[in-house]
């Protein structure tokens, strides 16, 4: 069987003075970033371990010369130093410092109770970042997050601390907790069993806890800035990142420059008027009800900036078909929230084109909820895009398929391979063989070309990886993310925030 694939340009990003290139990379080191920087520069606040804080203002320090590799390598181009690149300052001499008892992490650290253990160790970061917030007449942009290595192993989902390590044993386990959060035990201590209430993952509650602060963060292990003073037994660093030292230069630069307020760029053959919303959902797992899931809305501008909208948990999700689907009044709150934040950055006009884009189709009642939410005079447009892992194309030769190619399947559906060989950066910028998208405009009419241009130009607005292009659009390249955030804990209701807090 012979397919006749077609191909869809690569999108351009724009710089400063209106310069355009395909790769951020690129158009940082030419011309400099959309946005110009704060004339004082990048106000950071840093917490940490004695330790931390050294190695990260060491690394800053660090990054204000140029980063070459003795390999040149296209896909990893040299960095040249962070003034160089964003024409603002970041000086490691002035930063706000708060400084963690290492001896007080580790008591912590080594609790058997899981819950217990992320709860307490987000609780020793967040309250003096809040605390300083309230208290201290400096404005700190963005807060740098360094955490032991530790951290990172025992304080995710599916972590297991060995029992070697184990200095407090848990009170109650997890099902009990679990069970009465439903069903009150009639001793109060364990009904004020807080913990219990957050999930196990460190880096999303700790951006959950501060989301009603409004304070952005970036998470760091010490060993990313500093991989070759953490060493396994024969001596040998435990992470090989010799290789990645400008892209990790890079991709924390550019989430610096993002958090502390900047674009560093933005599309460039966007279409006026037109609106882009992910929808993100995720199971709610400390319920009963296996159904209760929170639904989010994400919407970017042709700004190329995002706000994130929290909708009501209810009963989205359906085990049996493995779906989400809201209620036609959940989907219509949803939608005329996000058309009012529109409006509110567009001098109340709203959108001439809304284009929603979500992982599974949309049924009839979901459809009219959107569809009575954007009235006469926005045209809506409802689009599914999924990655399917069980189809591959193979070529003839070293590389693999060419990213931006597609296969036109009708009006309506397309496959799109965003990922694969990249002649600009002479690799491919997937590991393996690329899987494509499946792209399919479920609702409402567009040109399926159009929309396979915007799926690529989207896939350039990650602003938390200076990469070439990401394997999905920046709608859903979060979404779970998001909803992991959204259900980390018992989250007040939230005005709609940039995506800073949430990436």
């Amino acid at each position: 069987m012979e397919l006749s694939l077609v191909k869809v340009d690569e999108p351009e990003i724009l710089f400063r003075y209106d310069q355009g290139m395909e790769d951020p990379r690129d158009g940082l080191s030419l011309f400099g970033p959309l946005d110009e920087g704060n004339p004082y520069g990048i106000r950071t606040g840093v917490i940490g371990t004695r330790t931390g804080i050294k190695k990260f203002k060491e690394w800053l320090s660090h990054v204000h010369e140029p980063i070459i590799h003795e390999k040149h390598l296209f896909s990893r181009p040299f960095f040249p130093g962070f003034k160089a690149a964003f024409q603002t300052e970041w000086m490691a001499d002035r930063i706000e410092e708060i400084l963690l008892d290492e001896n007080q992490l580790r008591a912590h650290l080594y609790h058997e109770d899981q819950h217990y253990r992320v709860y307490y160790l987000v609780d020793i970061y967040c309250k003096p970042i809040i605390k300083h917030k309230k208290d201290e007449h400096s404005n700190v942009d963005v807060w740098f997050v360094i955490i032991v290595d530790e951290i990172y192993r025992y304080c995710r989902p599916n972590s297991v601390l060995p029992k070697g390590l184990v200095t407090t044993r848990r009170l109650i386990d997890g099902h009990s907790a679990k069970r009465f959060l439903s069903a009150p035990s009639f001793f109060q201590d364990i009904n004020e069993d807080v913990e219990h209430r957050y999930e196990v993952n460190f880096r999303e509650q700790l951006k959950a806890r501060l989301l009603e602060h409004q304070i952005p963060t970036q998470v760091i292990r010490e060993s990313t800035i500093a991989p070759q003073e953490y060493l396994n037994k024969i001596g040998r660093p435990i992470r090989m990142l010799d290789n990645q030292l400008s892209q990790i230069a890079w991709t924390l630069s550019t989430a610096a420059f993002y958090k502390s307020g900047g674009r560093p760029w933005k599309l460039a053959q966007i279409r006026r008027g037109v609106c882009y919303v992910g929808l993100a959902f995720k199971v709610d797992s400390k319920g009963t009800d296996e159904r209760n899931a929170c639904c989010a809305a994400q919407m970017f501008l042709d700004s190329g900036d995002g706000v994130v909208f929290k909708g009501a948990v209810g009963p989205w999700y359906s085990p049996k078909k493995g779906e989400f689907h809201l209620s036609e009044q959940k989907a219509y709150e949803l939608i005329s929230l996000a058309l009012e934040s529109y409006k509110s950055q567009h001098e109340n006009n709203l959108p001439r084109e809304l284009f929603i884009h979500a992982k599974n189709r949309f049924n009839k009642m979901e459809w009219s909820g959107f569809k009575q939410a954007a009235g006469e005079t926005v045209k809506l447009v409802g689009v599914t895009i999924k990655p399917v892992p069980t189809l591959k194309l193979y070529r003839r030769g070293e590389w693999p398929i060419l990213r931006g190619l597609a296969y036109i399947q009708d009006d309506k559906s397309a496959y799109l391979w965003t990922k694969g060989y990249v002649p600009r950066l002479r690799t491919s910028i997937a590991l393996e063989v690329p899987n494509p998208l499946h792209v399919e405009i479920c609702r409402g009419e567009e040109d399926i070309k159009v929309v396979l241009r915007d799926i690529m130009a989207l896939t350039k607005l990650n602003y938390n990886s200076c990469i070439y292009g990401d394997g999905l659009p920046v709608t859903l390249r979060f979404a779970d993310c998001v909803g992991e955030i959204l259900t980390a804990g018992p989250i007040r209701d939230i005005p709609p925030l940039s995506f800073k807090f949430y990436i």
